[in-house]
């Protein structure tokens, strides 16, 4: 008797059972929006939903485009990557006789999807990077996959290695174009309850209140708490260039610069910042300062990377200055507090 190999052992606790129930029943809602010309990748990303991020999208990508749907798929690891991958939806969007989904298995967020023919999913990816995994799924909604999507997936992927490529006419003519999906509104919040006290009650209440507001905000707050997981899909920004206006990044600019990104992690726990320098991720800010060759007129480069991006503007002002002579303006306070800065 062949034994079964289906793994259920997620459902032998409760946090598990539930956690499958959820997905299981977004995945069903999701597979009602699914085909007829909507894209399931502009339905995720308007989703923005935890459970459909990572590997899980992978698994609903896999149920509904492949065992149901049929899409055709080809994969490869990137022999080359196009410059600026997100420019590529122009030409992806004329693609109208095919529906097309592609995911990037990036080194650092893991598994990404996007629709190509949309801007800002492609700009989720980032800058591509060679010999990682890029798979494209190409299909036609509810209707039978033919060979002018597995034309069209293998014609994508030399796109995005940054050649040249000619579509046939069969992909060219159709209705798979773009549509905006709206976002899911949020439940209203509850109205706060009115406090039982009367009117002296509430003024003497708003008393102390007004007098917080006159009191200006300490420079330092507790101890940074670590990085906490994302709230939805991940997706991260485009490398910034910070240039080094010292003249020499040494141990004071290092430090700056592990203040400041400390304050915004304190300030903004599920985004995460990635330092490079010279095409490398920099896991130790000491490194930049051990390795000696961080001087003037050099460039560093971050990324902000998670699901509800802010203050990336700020945060390049602040590490421009942490860069600059006039570091030391971070350096004041207790050494194991957290600069409010954001």
């Amino acid at each position: 008797m062949p034994s079964d190999t289906t793994n259920l052992e997620v459902l032998s606790t409760r946090k598990g059972f539930n956690s499958a129930v959820r997905y299981i029943k977004k995945t069903i809602a999701v597979m009602e929006d699914a085909g007829s010309r909507v894209n399931l990748a502009d339905i995720l990303f308007a989703e923005d939903d935890e459970e459909f991020s990572g590997y899980r999208s992978g698994m609903v990508l896999n149920i509904l485009l492949v065992d149901k749907m049929g899409y055709k798929t080809v994969s490869a690891n990137l022999r080359s990557a196009a410059a600026n991958p997100s420019s590529l939806s122009k030409e992806f969007v004329k693609w109208k006789g095919v529906d097309l989904v592609v995911t990037y298995h990036h080194p650092e967020l893991g598994l990404l999807v996007a629709n190509p023919k949309s801007e800002e999913e492609l700009a989720s990816f980032g800058d591509l990077r060679k010999n990682e995994l890029l798979v494209v799924f190409a299909g036609k909604g509810d209707s039978p996959a033919d060979e002018n999507c597995e034309k069209a997936a293998e014609l994508a992927i030399s796109l995005f290695e940054g050649a040249r490529v000619k579509p046939p006419a069969a992909l060219l003519k159709g209705g798979f174009g773009v549509k905006t999906i709206k976002a899911p509104k949020p439940a209203p919040p509850k109205p706060a309850k009115r406090p039982a006290a009367g009117r002296r009650g509430a003024k003497k209440a708003a008393a102390p209140v007004q007098e917080a507001q006159r009191v200006a905000p300490p420079v330092v707050t507790a101890a940074a708490s670590p990085v906490a997981a994302p709230a939805g899909p991940v997706r991260m920004t485009p490398r910034y260039a910070v240039v080094v206006q010292n003249e020499l990044f040494h141990n004071g600019n290092v430090e700056a610069w592990k203040r400041i990104v400390a304050s915004y992690n304190a300030k903004y726990p599920n985004l995460q910042v990635y330092i490079y320098y010279e095409g490398e991720r920099i896991l130790d800010i000491n490194s930049l300062f051990k390795w000696g060759k961080v001087k003037h007129g050099s460039a560093i480069e971050f990324a902000v990377a998670g699901s509800d991006i802010r203050d990336v503007a700020k945060l390049q002002r602040y590490l421009a200055q942490g860069a600059s002579p006039m570091f030391e303006a971070f350096l004041r306070g207790p050494v194991n507090n957290v600069l409010r800065l954001f």
